[in-house]
């Protein structure tokens, strides 16, 4: 669920200003809501919505309330308070390997869910509703249109591929370690969240240009840091790195492409395939596992 329509630039604007308030940075904001830097500055720009139960965390990140966020009491400011020069590592951050179900709202839900039956030019907001078992005025409360729908699936899909990618390389130290988590990381993900990973590889054709632009800026951060790893790992190993790049496009590529075949109810599991696949990202390099 969104926060209340008309009120996006002014979230965003009070969200800014509770930020600055408080002396954080957009990425350690962001990083403390798990979302991307470019989400958290889409959110504060108007570009993209942001879902009540993130929003109540914004609120107690930044000492402000949801009511004073989304102006429902213009006279309450936000309260800048001291915060500790590193705070712990969120729980979640760790948990990259489990997948719970996802925390997400009815409507968001159904057109997910509609996006991979129909495509998205096949869905409507009247079926995404009847899907959601709500009114088309109900699902119209809450978003704008269907391509606010499709973007929120999309930027929910980054900032966890963000965050699980994230917290993957930070276990790993050596440059091989971190591919082979990386490649984990993504195998895991495109087969756990096959449906949102589905839309993720077939639909950001459907993006406006603005939306397309950010969301592949965000898909590239990802593919740079598998670039990096990959380039350290073949220095390691005293391996060349002239064909780096197109074996890093080839194994993240390898990834992608899961949801087009993987079934939870097949023979592999997810946990078996990303092995494998780690296994194939070493091959490809020329590394030994």
């Amino acid at each position: 669920m969104n926060a209340p329509e008309g009120e996006s630039t002014t979230l965003g604007a009070r969200l800014r200003q509770a930020r600055t308030a408080t002396g954080l940075s957009l990425r350690e904001t962001a990083r403390r809501i798990d979302v991307s830097p470019a989400t958290l500055s889409a959110i504060e720009t108007g570009k993209t919505g942001v879902s009540v139960p993130r929003l109540h965390l914004l609120a107690a990140e930044l000492g402000t309330t949801t009511q004073w966020l989304i102006g429902e009491r213009p006279t309450r400011t936000p309260i800048p308070r001291q915060r500790a020069a590193a705070d712990p590592v969120h729980e979640t951050d760790l948990a990259w390997r489990e997948f719970p179900p996802l925390d997400i709202d009815p409507v968001l839900a159904a057109a997910i869910d509609s996006f991979v039956e129909t495509g998205y030019h096949g869905a409507t907001m009247r079926s995404i509703a009847q899907r959601a078992g709500m009114s088309v005025p109900g699902v119209y409360h809450h978003y704008r249109d269907k391509q606010e729908l499709l973007v929120r699936a999309l930027d929910l899909t980054m900032d966890e591929l963000h965050r699980r990618v994230g917290a993957a390389r930070d276990e790993a130290g050596a440059g091989r370690d971190r591919v082979i988590r990386i490649v984990e990381a993504l195998a895991l993900f495109h087969t756990h969240r096959r449906e949102l990973a589905f839309i993720g590889a077939s639909e950001m054709r459907s993006l406006n240009p603005d939306n397309r632009r950010r969301i592949t800026a965000s898909r590239n951060e990802i593919q740079y840091l598998l670039d990096e790893d990959i380039d350290t790992a073949l220095t390691e190993e005293n391996l060349s790195t002239a064909h780096a790049r197109a074996a890093g496009r080839a194994i993240a590529t390898m990834c992608t492409a899961l949801p087009q075949w993987f079934r939870l109810d097949g023979p592999a599991t997810p946990e078996q395939i990303a092995t494998e696949y780690a296994d194939f990202a070493l091959g490809l390099l020329g590394i030994r596992r």
